[in-house]
């Protein structure tokens, strides 16, 4: 079996799809998203990473012939983000001691970024007082 010379970095199929879809005019079948890419991959690669947005509920998909086409659910960027959260919950609950790891989190962060994080945390905290849940 051959492998791949280059591996991608982890999430970084999806975040191409991402990508391929964010620029696109309509919905996508999982041949349009292959050629978007450049060709190289294969047909089952695409699909699959396909099916596992949709689980992850990044895209829709909808009927198109016998196969599906698939959009964004939000815009690119937003999808992006959603990825990203989604990759730093899973490596927060893999089992490494949480609080160092936020601790060494916002011990690295610049004066803007800890400024956004503080904003969105007061936010939730606002939100969460007004509706009656706690975080």
């Amino acid at each position: 079996m051959v492998g791949r010379r280059n591996p991608r970095p982890r999430g970084a199929l999806e975040t191409e799809v991402v990508a391929c879809l964010a620029t696109a005019d309509g919905p996508l079948t999982p041949a349009q998203v292959q050629a978007g890419l450049g060709g190289d991959l294969a047909y089952t690669t695409v699909l699959t990473t396909l099916a596992r947005l949709h689980d992850k509920q990044v895209v829709t998909r909808e009927p198109h012939g016998r196969a599906h086409a698939y959009r964004l659910v939000g815009d690119g960027v937003a999808a992006q983000a959603g990825l990203t959260a989604r990759e730093m919950r899973k490596l927060l609950d893999g089992g490494v001691d949480r609080a160092s790891v936020l601790a060494q989190f916002v011990g690295r962060l610049d004066e803007d970024s800890e400024r956004l994080l503080r904003e969105l945390l007061d936010r939730r905290a606002a939100g969460s007082e007004q509706d009656g849940t706690s975080s």
